[in-house]
C-alpha cells in the first residue's frame, strides 16, 4: 500500500512570496497562502536539505506542484505575523546549491521584525551549515518578503513547495504537470517512495 503522490518539483523548485491580511493573525497567514494558490492544502514542514536534481528558481515563474483540496503539501516556509500598528513582519528563505554532482543543496528559513535581521540570520545559518563540509557550495541566495501593519493583522510569507501527496491509499499515481510550457509525466518522487515504504 502506498500514499499517492500527485506532483513534485524536483527539477525547478519555486520560491514564492505573499502578504496577507485578516481579522486575526491566523487569518492573515491563510490569506498569504491563498495569495500563492496554496491555501487549500495541509502543510507538512520540511527541514533544510534540497534533494539531488533540484535547482531553485527564485523568479517565482516555475510552477508549484498541484493537487486537490486537503492534500499534503511538503514544503519549507517562513512566515512572520504583525498585529500592532507600526510593526513590521519579515520572512525569508535562503539556500546554497552543491557545485558538484547532480545538484541539491541546503535551505533555511528565518523570520523577524526587520529585513536586516532576517537577511543576517539566513546568511549566518548557511555559513555555519557548510563550514567544514567536504562538499563545495554556491554563494548564499535568498528571497525576502516584508509587510507593515497599519491596522488589521498582517502576515509575510515565503514558501518553497516540494511535493503534493494525497491522503488516499493505493498504487502510486503520478500526474501530468506543466513544466516550461510543456506537459510530461513524472514517476513517483523519492519522497513518495519513502512514504510508501513507511506504510508497507
Amino acid at each position: 500500500m502506498a500514499i499517492i503522490s500527485t506532483t513534485s518539483v524536483n527539477g525547478e523548485m519555486p520560491i514564492l512570496k505573499s502578504t496577507g491580511t485578516g481579522g486575526t493573525a491566523l487569518a492573515a497567514f491563510h490569506s498569504a497562502l491563498v495569495g500563492v494558490n496554496l491555501g487549500h492544502y495541509n502543510l507538512v514542514r520540511l527541514s533544510s536539505v534540497l534533494p539531488p536534481g533540484t535547482f531553485v528558481d527564485a523568479t517565482g515563474t516555475a510552477p508549484p506542484p498541484v493537487g486537490t483540496w486537503g492534500d499534503r503539501l511538503y514544503c519549507v516556509y517562513a512566515e512572520q505575523r504583525a498585529t500592532i500598528p507600526g510593526e513590521e513582519a519579515w520572512a525569508g528563505i535562503g539556500w546554497v546549491q552543491r557545485l558538484s554532482g547532480d545538484g541539491g543543496g541546503l535551505m533555511v528559513e528565518h523570520e523577524g521584525g526587520s529585513e536586516a535581521f532576517v537577511a543576517e540570520s539566513i546568511t549566518t545559518s548557511l555559513h555555519d551549515m557548510v563550514l567544514g563540509s567536504e562538499e563545495q557550495f554556491s554563494a548564499p541566495h535568498f528571497v525576502l518578503n516584508g509587510a507593515h501593519c497599519t491596522g488589521q493583522p498582517v502576515c509575510s510569507l515565503v514558501i518553497a513547495p516540494f511535493e503534493i501527496a494525497s491522503w488516499h491509499i493505493g498504487v502510486v499515481s503520478p500526474a501530468s504537470i506543466n513544466l516550461s510550457g510543456g506537459s510530461r509525466r513524472r514517476r513517483g518522487s523519492p519522497l513518495a517512495r519513502v512514504l510508501s515504504l513507511s506504510r508497507s
